[in-house]
């Protein structure tokens, strides 16, 4: 594997991770002691992190570190994101229609 690739693995895995555990990258980066920049650089692929930063972001998502090294993890995890994205839209998009209705019928 390559660098890059060993990188853009890492990123999104631990972006699949904290989607599953609801969490938002300023969350994540408090658990784990790291800046949300760090972090957001980390899932992008821009930045790999020290060791001890891989071990208090595997803690902070409940998680094994070579979990967070698995090729395979982003395509068999990834239509449970979709669907809990898909379903939060749709009940976000839901109460706002409710909120139009009650202005414009009173």
């Amino acid at each position: 594997m390559e660098e890059q690739e060993l990188k853009d693995t890492l990123g999104k895995n631990i972006k699949v991770f904290r989607s599953l555990k609801q969490l938002s990258q300023a969350d994540l980066a408090d658990k784990a002691g790291i800046s949300i920049t760090f972090l957001s650089n980390i899932e992008r692929g821009n930045n790999f992190p020290l060791a001890g930063t891989l071990c208090n972001l595997a803690k902070a998502l409940d998680v094994e570190v070579f979990e967070l090294f698995k090729g395979d993890l982003v395509p068999s995890d990834s239509k449970e994101v979709i669907s809990r994205l898909s379903k939060d839209i749709i009940r976000k998009m839901n109460l706002a229609v409710i909120d139009i209705f009650k202005q414009y019928l009173g």
